[in-house]
């Protein structure tokens, strides 16, 4: 199983991009683990909210390939602890057969079709962070969560 962060928008600041790099890296150490970006949408000032969420969303299911079991990072979802989450990758490892796909929306959230493409919704937090930080969150708790299931001492209680 491959795990992929796919994301709106490219990551603007240089710190989170070499921070998620760092994680990425460490990952591969794990499991085979991918992010991939779509563009942002052009010319939003001219575009409603609902249009604007409605093309994004429409290049993200682009991106969905058939087989993909999609998760949702949304504020509406499921929250874990560090440790319930590496028992949630855990059960994916074992029961998704193809690529496990973190989707990060747009600054509007997902539309309609987006939702219901999806398997599950995760929430990293009730408050609100911006996607270069949820990107940067969620590679870290990704491998936070590896480190958990394979006894090393990276987290601690």
């Amino acid at each position: 199983m491959k795990v992929v962060l796919l994301s709106l928008g490219k990551t603007d600041e240089d710190f989170y991009a070499q921070a998620m790099e760092i994680f990425r890296k460490r990952l591969s150490h794990y499991l085979p683990f991918d992010m991939e970006f779509v563009p942002d949408v052009k010319n939003t000032k001219n575009l409603s909210e609902k249009e604007q969420k409605n093309l994004e969303g429409e290049a993200l299911l682009n991106r969905i390939q058939q087989g993909d079991y999609v998760v949702l990072l949304d504020d509406k979802g499921n929250q874990y602890s560090s440790v319930e989450f590496s028992r949630f990758i855990e059960k994916k490892l074992y029961s998704v057969p193809k690529r496990l796909v973190f989707v990060v929306g747009g600054p509007y959230g997902f539309p309609d079709e987006v939702y219901r493409r999806a398997n599950e919704k995760l929430s990293l937090s009730r408050m609100t962070f911006t996607h270069q930080m949820v990107r940067l969150v969620f590679v870290e708790q990704l491998y936070r969560a590896m480190t958990i299931l394979n006894g090393e001492p990276y987290h601690h209680e």
